[in-house]
């Protein structure tokens, strides 16, 4: 793809202005003004005709689309981070390159979650419920009580880019910060935080006050937080979660949350997004937000700048800079 031809590149949903214009003037461009998501089929038309495809995070590319896309499709250039949207092998393949917008995100996506895990063990949401609904009857010495975050201790599961972002604010706040990771983190981020490296996800786990989950969604993260695992944690620990809902297995939290044996949780990802357990619904212990993590303008805005630096250096003939590569996931 190294001819002057303007590329014919398809947009599955509305992204910010500047970056539509962006487009435009550089490629063939194709919009979803609507931003109503494709159905299957019209997804599998796009990937028909399009030599880039622009998807998000909530649009499935599994291999029956790959397969049967056109030949002349060359680029999934994705718009966000997580890539488990996307049937990497089949992508492989079929020589189709895959693309993410990495690193953008991360300062969003830690204040997100700094800011649910406070309003969790702080009782934030339910509090401003109890003032909406004209039921509250003025303070009183133990009205709402909450808990202290300052000397807890916050375990991160996963600590990445977003990790080490939240792991400082965290360590602004006096919390104490444990880590279990893959890789141990290298020495000098390790002594900056006094963070504390757990080979062992059961033992952090079973000693933790909140638990923060930064990991991405791959097959080896699957429910990583099952049934037993959350069984370890203290009856006082909050679970906050701003990465992908699949990491949780949603039933047995939900079941535990109800009978009061985690004390609450901060969720902006579910297993099912966007439905939702009822049952989590109903419970006063939990905040829900809308998957709404890396949600600043100007957050969406690198995002798709991101996109555009990829597709325009893969048309130019050149390897994209956020090439997704699987043996690195």
């Amino acid at each position: 793809m190294t001819d002057k031809k303007k590329p014919l590149v398809v947009v599955t949903r509305k992204l910010p202005d500047v970056i539509e214009t962006r487009m435009m003037e550089l490629f063939d461009t194709r919009l979803n003004p609507d931003d109503v998501p494709l159905t299957p089929a019209q997804m599998q038309e796009a990937m028909n005709i399009a030599e880039v495809l622009v998807p998000t995070v909530t649009d499935r590319i599994d291999r029956a689309l790959i397969e049967a896309a056109g030949p002349q499709l060359r680029l999934i250039a994705s718009f966000g981070t997580g890539v488990d949207h996307i049937d990497l092998k089949a992508a492989r393949e079929r020589g189709i390159i895959v693309t993410n917008t990495p690193g953008v995100l991360t300062e969003d996506t830690a204040d997100m979650t700094m800011a649910l895990l406070l309003a969790t063990a702080r009782r934030v949401a339910e509090g401003e419920r109890l003032v909406r609904s004209g039921q509250w009857t003025g303070w009183g010495p133990t009205t709402m009580l909450g808990h202290r975050i300052s000397g807890k201790r916050l375990g991160i599961l996963g600590m990445g880019r977003i990790g080490s972002a939240l792991a400082k604010r965290a360590r602004a706040f006096g919390m104490s910060i444990h880590y279990h990771n893959r890789r141990r983190v290298h020495p000098e981020l390790e002594q900056e935080l006094e963070a504390t490296y757990w080979s062992s996800l059961d033992q952090m786990l079973a000693r933790m006050d909140i638990v923060s989950i930064n990991c991405p969604h791959t097959p080896a993260t699957y429910h990583l937080l099952s049934e037993r695992r959350l069984k370890l944690l203290r009856p006082h620990c909050y679970i906050v979660n701003t990465s992908r809902g699949e990491v949780v297995d949603e039933v047995a939290l939900t079941r535990m949350l109800s009978k009061g044996e985690i004390a609450g949780a901060g969720l902006d990802v579910f297993e099912h997004e966007p439905a939702i357990n009822p049952k989590l619904l109903r419970l006063d212990n939990v905040v829900l937000l809308p998957h709404m993590g890396s949600a600043t303008i100007e957050g969406r805005i690198d995002m798709g700048e991101k996109v555009v630096i990829n597709i325009k250096t893969f048309t130019d003939g050149h390897a994209p800079p956020d090439r997704v590569l699987e043996a690195l996931l």
